[in-house]
């Protein structure tokens, strides 16, 4: 039997089971959220199916994710991700996502984690929409602008609204599957 899916991730395998397991389910731990802020900072400009198909290679050229250690990248290091034909190599977002990774530890500091911070945004549960088709979901909203701002003064980069939109529904901060969605319930 066919399930019912958001048609955004079309048919391809890698696409369809990042809709099916991951979209929109709410993140609360400090480390996937980080990877999702890469990820999303990489996918500025792009497709998110781009990303997606480098994301293993975004692993392990980032020390899995680990913000304390990115936060640490030398010059050395910098020179050999601008190497790595295996992720996306533009220079401003790489740089952003070492500068990122330092600004995220502060909130850390400041907050006790990352997720508490994020998710006073929404205060601790998902927003959930009620969309009917594609269409409706919007690219940014005024909480989108809000946070990217707040973000931006705290010093990160590549996190305009559209970006944290994005990561809102990749986290679950929001529930954008359409409705006759199955993942619209599950989520």
């Amino acid at each position: 039997m066919n399930k019912n899916r958001c048609s955004w991730c079309g048919e391809t395998p890698l696409y369809v089971d990042y809709h099916d397991k991951e979209w929109g389910v709410p993140v609360y731990d400090d480390d996937r959220l980080f990877e999702f802020l890469v990820l999303e900072t990489f996918q500025a400009g792009l497709s998110w199916i781009t990303v997606l198909r480098k994301r293993e290679n975004f692993k392990l050229a980032f020390d899995n994710f680990d913000y304390q250690k990115i936060a640490k990248y030398n010059d050395k290091k910098f020179e050999r991700l601008i190497q790595d034909a295996g992720i996306i190599r533009n220079k401003l977002k790489i740089k952003a996502t070492i500068s990122n990774a330092n600004a995220f530890m502060d909130i850390q500091k400041e907050f006790g984690s990352f997720s508490k911070y994020i998710w006073n945004f929404v205060n601790g549960k998902p927003i959930v929409n009620q969309w009917k088709t594609l269409n409706e979901i919007p690219a940014k909203t005024e909480l989108s602008d809000t946070i990217s701002k707040d973000l931006k003064k705290r010093g990160f980069k590549f996190v305009g609204s559209t970006v944290i939109y994005a990561h809102m529904q990749a986290t679950g901060m929001v529930n954008d599957h359409i409705v006759d969605c199955f993942r619209y319930q599950e989520v």
